[in-house]
Parts: structure tokens; C-alpha cells; sequence
């Protein structure tokens, strides 16, 4: 986890988010950042995984998703609902649009 122009990013270390204890972690581990450690803006980056339950989509900026996970949001039509950037310097841009 690191903090860039006031958002704080967080790496995915685990190649597999499939198991639902993980996932329950993960979750967390999340809302931790956000209630107790003040996050208000949080990018994920996803480059390191490749197999993603459905379990862990919710409403989140996302970034390097390799192409066997976005066929799992390209199925569940999460794509479409998820604010979705190829690298991290495009998603941290949207998180302040017109700057």
C-alpha cells in the first residue's frame, strides 16, 4: 500500500482471490483502510492476479487486470459497472478528472 496525489493504492500480492476465507480477509482488510485508517479514495491494483472470484467485485476503481480475470467481469457484465483502467497512471487521472 502506498499513498499517491491523496489516494492510497493497494497491490493484490495473492494470484488467486478465489477462496472465501481470503476473500473475507481481503474485504477487511479494505474497510479497515477506509473506517479506521481514514481512506477516502482507493485505487486496487489487480496486476498480479489471475484467477478472481466473482465474490470480490463491488464498487471500486480498478487497474492492470489481466486478461483471463476481465473475462470473469466481461461474464458477470462487471466491466460495465466498475471503473476499469489499463494502468494505474490512467486510473489515479480518474479519480481527478480535468486536472
Amino acid at each position: 500500500m502506498c499513498v499517491q496525489q491523496g489516494v492510497t493504492v493497494v497491490h493484490f500480492t495473492e494470484t488467486k482471490v478465489v477462496d472465501q476465507r481470503n476473500i473475507n480477509q481481503i474485504g477487511s482488510e479494505l474497510v479497515d483502510m477506509v473506517q479506521k485508517g481514514g481512506v477516502l479514495k482507493m485505487l486496487i491494483n489487480m496486476e498480479n492476479v489471475r484467477y478472481l472470484s466473482s465474490a470480490v467485485l463491488g464498487k471500486l476503481k480498478l487497474c492492470g487486470v489481466a486478461g483471463p480475470v476481465y473475462k470473469v467481469f466481461e461474464l458477470t457484465r462487471f466491466n460495465r459497472m466498475l471503473d476499469m483502467h489499463e494502468t494505474e497512471v490512467e486510473a489515479l487521472g480518474a479519480f481527478w478528472p480535468g486536472r
